[in-house]
């Protein structure tokens, strides 16, 4: 569970619903984008990739596009359960019952949009579009390995290695920093700095910084994004990234949670398609994890307020805790700890 200074809460609030709602553009053929001193597409600027649609696609759906109609009721439907959870706490409802789940913090600092994203006018169920199903195509030994990897996580409280990179402030947790780049519940802001060398994307979710340099770059050191190459082809800004740390291969976030070994290699493809818009595609090839690469698409809004600090202590302050409860659960013979989803 993270900290939210009251920057991070006041943007969350004031910015208007439709300023990060995912656009309904359509990319012109004849769009132009802006240009940098080198002439090539200016990328700069604060941009956010929230929207109500995930990695892959929950059973719900059954095709890539959500019909408008049920795109519409499902956000109203969200947008209720939003106001209910903002709710202030009966302060008559008592304690909770031993062994219950008291949670981290209500939905006033919860941030995950409001809107399903959208390409070319297209309502996605998923930013996975191939394969066809949304799904990531786990061979049996890879989806093993996922199942144990997070099995682990959930479940083993030794000491503070043990537990995710994310709940020890090491980097962001879900696939925020990436690469890929997936949105999460809260601090889905990104600021992108370019110049004739490096491209650099500042990652909103606990400060991650991608340094890219364009042109041939060493990839051999692992880092804990992996290492990054980038290129300008025609418009297009791709960017390779190899060599991940083994630290951050499971990426957790609740029921969006995958993972990549080390030797995985993601390729992204960053276009300028209008004055608000980026989009944003990736493909993943990894024989280690998967049975054929996998692709997805998702559109970065341009956000009308800059990143705030992400201020994440609770590996600092709370590892302790956790441990000693885990301490304490061992001490009643328990054995499966809850998922925190992180």
């Amino acid at each position: 569970m993270k900290t939210q200074l009251a920057g991070l809460v006041a943007f969350a609030l004031t910015v208007a619903p439709a300023a990060l709602a995912p656009a309904a553009m359509a990319q012109s053929a004849d769009y132009q984008p802006p240009r940098a001193a080198d002439g090539k597409p200016d990328l700069q600027g604060f941009w956010s990739n929230v929207s109500l649609t995930s990695l892959e696609r929950p059973g719900q759906f059954k095709s890539l596009v959500i019909p408008p109609e049920d795109a519409a009721r499902m956000e109203q439907a969200r947008a209720a359960a939003n106001v209910r959870a903002g709710e202030p706490t009966d302060p008559n409802s008592g304690a909770p019952k031993a062994g219950q789940d008291v949670g981290g913090y209500n939905n006033f600092y919860v941030d995950a949009g409001t809107h399903f994203g959208k390409i070319n006018g297209e309502i996605r169920s998923s930013w996975i579009v191939d394969p066809p199903s949304g799904k990531i195509p786990y061979h049996a030994e890879g989806r093993k390995a996922f199942e144990e990897a997070l099995y682990f996580v959930r479940n083993t409280f030794d000491g503070p290695e043990t537990r995710p990179m994310a709940e020890r402030c090491l980097v962001g947790f879900g696939s925020t920093g990436g690469p890929p780049m997936i949105n999460v519940m809260y601090n889905n802001t990104y600021q992108f700095v370019q110049t004739q060398d490096h491209v650099v994307i500042m990652v909103e979710m606990n400060h991650d910084a991608r340094i890219i340099p364009l042109g041939d770059a060493n990839l051999e050191l692992p880092q804990w994004l992996g290492r990054s190459k980038g290129r300008w082809e025609g418009d297009t800004l791709v960017v390779e990234t190899t060599n991940f740390n083994p630290g951050e291969s499971l990426r957790t976030f609740f029921q969006n949670s995958y993972m990549l070994s080390t030797d995985a290699t993601v390729i992204e493809r960053f276009s300028r398609v209008s004055d608000t818009e980026i989009l944003y595609k990736f493909t993943v090839t990894d024989p280690k994890m998967f049975s054929a690469p996998w692709s997805a698409e998702m559109v970065f809004n341009r956000s009308p307020q800059p990143a705030y600090e992400y201020a994440c202590h609770e590996g600092n302050h709370s590892m302790p805790g956790i441990l000693a409860g885990a301490r304490v659960n061992d001490s009643l013979g328990k054995v499966n700890y809850a998922d925190e989803g992180e």
